[in-house]
């Protein structure tokens, strides 16, 4: 049995209906996506059985909360389906950089002989113009840099929760602006991810070249450790 405590927040009903706190959770994960969404990336992300997401999606769009598209052919077989909220619940919109991460993570996977060095590189200067547009930290410190990078996550819709100890952050990223781009591209849009905290990490004047983001480490998050290089 999955536990749902590890999942995304429950959602409201947009009916005034009750709903199980598993389908109040899948639909608000929806809620939180910018584009529409495979059923096997709600699988990864929620850590449900992919017959439970089905029924619960099934049961969503009589209610009208949720609708459905055929996702573009690729490959051989019939092309599945595309879910989306049909209301986004108070969501910020789409953040400036999805596009932008989702292109990127197209055309490196496609041209690049080492998709995630290029990938991580390229987030890596991109992590440097967010800190700086960020500012510096409140206090001095490694401590207080990894702070600074939570916020960075925080502003790009990540929605992190981080614990301290020692000379280690790490972060619960319990959202993903980019979840359907990620379960395609994991590679590189993951390695993106990790290359910004390391890229905002530098401009702060710490060590961030041991951090490592494992993706879809526990069910409704990936996990950042922002970390040192090992002694």
């Amino acid at each position: 049995m999955v536990n749902t405590a590890l999942g995304p927040r429950p959602a409201r009903s947009a009916s005034g209906r009750a709903m199980s706190p598993s389908r109040a959770a899948l639909l608000e994960t929806l809620q939180a996506q910018p584009d529409p969404t495979s059923l096997q990336a709600l699988v990864t992300m929620t850590g449900l059985h992919a017959n439970t997401v089905r029924e619960h999606l099934d049961a969503l769009i009589r209610r009208g909360l949720v609708t459905r598209e055929q996702a573009p052919p690729s490959g051989r077989g019939r092309p599945g389906w595309l879910y989306r909220a049909t209301h986004r619940g108070g969501e910020p919109e789409r953040p400036e950089y999805a596009g932008l991460a989702a292109t990127l993570a197209a055309v490196v996977t496609r041209t690049s002989p080492d998709p995630a060095r290029d990938a991580r590189a390229a987030g890596a200067d991109w992590g440097r113009r967010l800190a700086q547009d960020a500012g510096a930290p409140d206090a001095p410190g490694p401590e207080a840099a990894r702070r600074q990078v939570g916020r960075i996550f925080e502003q790009m819709g990540f929605e992190p929760e981080s614990e301290d100890d020692g000379d280690a952050t790490t972060m619960r990223l319990t959202r993903c602006p980019l979840l359907e781009a990620a379960h395609q591209n994991r590679e590189v849009v993951c390695s993106v991810h990790l290359g910004i905290a390391e890229g905002a990490m530098e401009v702060y004047g710490e060590d961030g070249s041991g951090s490592e983001l494992v993706p879809f480490a526990e069910p409704g998050a990936c996990l950042l450790h922002l970390r040192p290089a090992p002694r």
